[in-house]
């Protein structure tokens, strides 16, 4: 749910953390185990909104979750990393799905803040989001030989986005 802090129930914020943060931590807590014994790569998917850049105001538990993402990462990157196993975030920014209709907005109009970015959003793409196909390519890399001295590292996959807005 996205909405200004005073309107976001505690229910709502716990089941934001719930699912984005708690989900992550159970996840990898009973994957660990598993991949102790033949080392391997977790890969995490949180987002620029929390780490790099804040889309708007009336996202605090989800930029919240998705920061602790992060944090979790970094962590587990250095006490994982002596069995052999990676741990690495990807951070996408605007990218063509479906979390806009799936996400709850309510009573923002008087909190959001104006703002205007410079033309073409997304650079590398003249403001065109990014794919699930691209962001697939990526894990599939991160999974990957190819990246075995790769931990610990937050990867954002915005078209450089982020550093237009951050």
């Amino acid at each position: 749910v996205w909405a200004p802090i005073e309107e976001l129930e505690p229910e709502e914020w716990d089941k934001t953390l719930n699912i984005n943060l708690k989900g992550t931590f159970l996840t990898i807590k009973y994957a660990v185990p598993h991949l102790k014994k033949q080392g391997g790569s977790i890969i995490v998917t949180s987002s620029v909104n929390g780490t790099r850049m804040f889309s708007n105001t009336g996202a605090t538990a989800y930029a919240t979750s998705k920061a602790g993402q992060v944090a979790l990462t970094k962590m587990l990157a250095v006490e994982l990393g002596q069995d052999r196993v990676r741990v690495n975030v990807i951070c996408p920014g605007a990218i063509e799905t479906s979390i806009d209709e799936n996400t709850e907005q309510r009573d923002l109009e008087h909190v959001r803040v104006p703002v205007e970015f410079p033309e073409g959003e997304i650079p590398l793409t003249h403001g065109e989001p990014g794919t699930s196909e691209q962001v697939a390519r990526l894990v599939l890399f991160l999974a990957s030989d190819a990246s075995d001295h790769i931990s610990g590292t937050e990867i954002w996959i915005d078209g450089a986005q982020s550093l237009l807005q951050g």
